[in-house]
């Protein structure tokens, strides 16, 4: 059964923070198409465990604290579909967005690379808040 949306506020991905970091924007965004591209081979796969190895450890551990079991099942009962092709990709800093045909991901940078923090998101009205129905606490 699927857990109810969460809302997400991109507020720190919209804000004019600074576009520090290493690597270049383009280098960045190459790497945010990469990882959105495993997530949703994954995901189109059923792969579960290789979709929860994408996530963020935070967005992981809400997974399992709210479906009191493994990420891979708690992501499987989300009933997610692959989003699509990329139409665009913004990073600002260490965070980013990826807008799919039908879905838009929000992901961080680790040490361990970019991994998923939010998704199946949809906008809602400006000024609120993404509501996502997989994200990290």
């Amino acid at each position: 059964m699927p857990r109810r949306a969460y809302g997400v506020t991109v507020a720190v991905l919209l804000a004019a923070g600074a576009l520090g970091g290493c690597g270049t924007v383009a280098e960045r965004r190459d790497d945010v198409r990469d990882t959105t591209a495993a997530f949703e081979r994954a995901l189109a796969e059923r792969a579960y465990d290789r979709v929860c190895a994408v996530l963020a450890p935070a967005t992981v551990e809400e997974l399992e604290q709210s479906a009191g079991g493994p990420c891979a099942t708690a992501v499987g009962e989300e009933s997610l579909r692959p989003g699509g092709a990329v139409r665009r990709t913004d990073v600002y800093g260490d965070q980013a967005r990826a807008v799919l045909a039908s879905d838009t991901l929000f992901l961080s940078r680790f040490a361990s690379g970019w991994k998923v923090v939010a998704a199946g998101c949809e906008p809602r009205p400006q000024g609120q808040p993404y509501r996502c129905r997989i994200k990290g606490g």
